[in-house]
């Protein structure tokens, strides 16, 4: 009982520990592909980056056109006699469209009127398909990672509506502002005071940043979508090698539940050393376990219906006789016959019993240290007393001073050579000789049981473990034996992690010889 309630509990915690929640409703194609998309969204993740990427652009420019508009207002000032030759001249070099601006607001130098017509706004109406789709993207993102919408660009008059126009006259600082141009294309504009308080406007229309912005997307886009193919083709690819071959174990895994086939073969997936293929191969295994088991246990009830026929018939023969017979010595004959098959048929119900629910006990058993020696010691005592049986001896021997100690079910292990014994006993002759041998071996413990009768014919060793499968000595009265003794002794030996054969005599004397291997218990 604690080795179940034990094994209970690791089952229940192990079912804890592999459960998924929501996840286990979702197929595994889907979340294979779902993990692959979750870091493909990383990915894209890249786009707003660019955002804060043109941020720093941006504001690099800010910081250049109000250096550059500082340096203008004092480069003017120092020449003020070719003061339209230096503007046009620094517009061209720059870029940027420059603006004097006198203290009552007139303009009085102007870089476009001086024929430097480089700052020109597009109009996005006039702009092709991809122009289009660009700005919308921007806008898109822009919405997204809620960007700071910059005022949009127009022509203004009045100096007050130039913010920093109006923050160079009357502070006498540097100031700088960024637009937003129809196209969506950053403007920045700076100005500085100059010394007769009139004041130097620089204008750009800075659509460098906006092409390098654009162009790293597409490059950015282009990635995605081919990361994006590779990624749906593994997913697939891995969907195809570890979902199918699961689905096909899962449905040989139901036919086998099912049992609609006699032999259902289950893919063994030779190919795969991963741990599908080790799957597969134990589950393919446990299907042959599991027919086998059903053969056997089919087999054993076809036998054990043969075996109980023979009593039963034997006993319905005598009772329908006791009925027609007054022959009192007659009828004493015929009520000694159903004596004999009652008994036969309450040993071998005995007999089936344990042999059927053999296996399940075993499995339950917690096993302990058992003494071998002391435990075949008893048995030959409990034996000698009783009066020997046609006077056969007995004879144990131990070779070496270790312990003959092992792991296991006392009964059964006892039950082992009870058997063994009982079998040597019903094929000795008169006053012949049982010997039993123990030592252990490396890590095994060794047990030999010989007899002095008939031996076992070498191509028999193997069935007469088989159930129902006995070679009686002769003169022995038929229904005495099961047939099952051995084979008891065998499932119990098994149970307990070792293995027992039938030999010939190493000495090549008559006679059988038994040889039980068990491991050995640890010596602390």
């Amino acid at each position: 009982m604690p080795d179940t309630v034990f094994r209970t509990t690791d089952l229940a915690e192990e079912g804890r520990d592999l459960a998924l929640r929501w996840s286990g409703r979702v197929s595994l194609t889907v979340r294979i592909l779902a993990v692959n998309i979750i870091a493909l969204l990383l990915l894209a993740g890249g786009f707003f980056y660019l955002d804060s990427y043109r941020s720093r652009v941006v504001d690099n420019r800010v910081s250049q056109a109000a250096r550059e508009a500082r340096l203008m207002g004092e480069a003017l000032a120092a020449a003020p006699a070719d003061r339209d030759a230096l503007l046009a001249r620094l517009a061209h070099d720059t870029g940027a469209r420059i603006r004097i601006m006198a203290r009552d607001g007139r303009i009085t130098a102007d870089s476009r009127a001086l024929g430097v017509r480089n700052f020109v706004l597009q109009d996005p109406d006039r702009e092709g398909l991809d122009q289009r789709i660009a700005r919308f993207l921007d806008g898109a993102i822009d919405t997204v990672v809620d960007a700071e919408r910059p005022p949009l660009y127009r022509e203004r008059t009045d100096p007050v509506e130039w913010p920093d126009v109006e923050a160079a006259r009357r502070h006498g600082i540097v100031a700088a502002t960024v637009w937003r141009a129809p196209d969506r294309t950053p403007v920045i504009t700076a100005a500085a005071r100059l010394p007769d308080r009139s004041v130097v406007l620089t204008a750009n229309n800075t659509r460098s940043i906006t092409r390098t912005v654009r162009l790293e997307r597409f490059r950015l886009s282009v990635v995605l979508l081919c990361v994006t193919i590779v990624s749906v083709l593994l997913s697939l690819f891995l969907a195809r090698t570890i979902v199918r071959p699961l689905r096909r174990l899962a449905r040989a895994a139901v036919r086998v539940r099912l049992g609609r086939a006699r032999e259902v073969v289950v893919p063994r997936l030779p190919s795969r050393r991963d741990e599908l293929g080790m799957l597969a191969r134990a589950l393919s295994d446990m299907s042959l376990a599991l027919r086998a088991r059903i053969d056997a246990t089919e087999a054993f009830a076809a036998d054990v219906t043969h075996e109980l026929k023979n009593p039963l018939a034997s006993l319905r023969s005598a009772v329908d006789g006791l009925g027609r017979i007054t022959d009192p010595a007659l009828q004493a004959q015929l009520i000694a016959i159903v004596q004999d098959d009652v008994h036969r048929l309450d040993r071998l119900i005995t007999d089936i019993s344990e042999a059927s629910r053999l296996d399940a006990q075993l499995s339950r058993a917690e096993f302990e240290p058992v003494d071998l020696g002391a435990m075949i010691e008893g048995l030959i005592a409990q034996r000698e007393a009783r009066g020997p049986a046609r006077d056969v001896r007995y004879r144990f021997v131990r070779n070496g001073a270790t312990p003959l100690v092992v792991r296991g079910e006392g009964a059964r292990l006892e039950r082992v050579f009870e058997n063994l014994l009982d079998n040597a006993l019903s094929f000795s002759p008169d006053g012949g000789m049982i010997a039993i041998e123990g030592r252990v071996e490396d890590d095994d413990l060794i047990l030999s049981v010989e007899d002095d009768g008939p031996g076992v014919p070498a191509e028999s060793r193997e069935a007469i473990f088989r159930r129902f499968q006995s070679i009686r000595p002769e003169g022995e009265a038929f229904g005495r034996h099961s047939g099952l003794g051995l084979a008891i002794a065998r499932t119990i030996v098994e149970g307990h992690g070792g293995a027992i054969a039938a030999e010939a005599r190493p000495d090549g004397a008559r006679g059988a010889r038994f040889v039980v291997r068990l491991p050995a218990a640890e010596r602390g």
